[in-house]
């Protein structure tokens, strides 16, 4: 949220509160991913830079891809125009978020993680090609998320798991880490990338 809506907020509390919960119930009867992928189309329109990315992030984060971000924009040419579109796609090229990434462009493939056996415990951070990734592990199967909350892409660090539950801590979001739904304050899962193990290696695609 920018300085200025803060400061909105505080002073102006009642009337602003009014404009969020109208907001929240607009987008009420469609799922995440439909919402954030408008909300980045009216970011285009008024070519707010600070958030066409907020929105964007939000959007990876509810499931879209950015072929879907940006058939998103194609589709509204009639509203934005090319000139937008263009601006908004220099934006996302220059932001350094992975799924925009030159490489990004190819289509998925499946990277590898590690041997099966460095992930004994509960949930495992690791690095791997530019992208932070919770490796979570139960009765020898594994699932891979983001490690990012959906919520504004905060990074989410091990020490915030107690028992089975992640707890965001910008804003509270909590996530069941076997399953990646949200469990209080949110209403997204983490984004979860499809896994398999061959050779006794553990494998994402992305």
């Amino acid at each position: 949220m920018s300085d200025a809506l803060t400061y909105l907020v505080k002073s102006r509390p009642e009337a602003m509160g009014h404009y969020f919960r109208f907001l929240k119930d607009a987008g009420s009867r469609l799922e995440p991913k439909t919402r954030s992928l408008i909300s980045v189309i009216t970011k285009v329109h008024s070519q707010t830079e600070r958030g066409l990315l907020q929105y964007t992030k939000r959007a990876l984060g509810d499931g879209a891809s950015a072929e879907e971000i940006l058939d998103a924009l194609l589709m509204a040419f009639p509203a934005l125009g090319l000139a937008k579109i263009v601006w908004a796609v220099d934006v996302l090229l220059a932001s350094g978020l992975p799924e925009f990434s030159p490489d990004a462009m190819e289509p998925a493939t499946w990277h590898e993680l590690g041997k099966l056996d460095a992930f004994a415990g509960q949930l495992t951070r690791i690095e791997c090609e530019g992208r932070t990734l919770l490796v979570h592990r139960a009765n020898g199967a594994c699932t891979v998320y983001d490690n990012h909350c959906p919520h504004q892409r905060t990074p989410i660090p091990l020490e915030a798991l107690e028992g089975g539950a992640l707890r965001c801590p910008k804003h509270g979001w909590t996530f069941d880490i076997a399953s990646g739904e949200c469990t209080a304050k949110g209403d997204r899962p983490l984004k979860r990338y499809p896994s398999k193990v061959e050779g006794g290696l553990l494998y994402a695609e992305w």
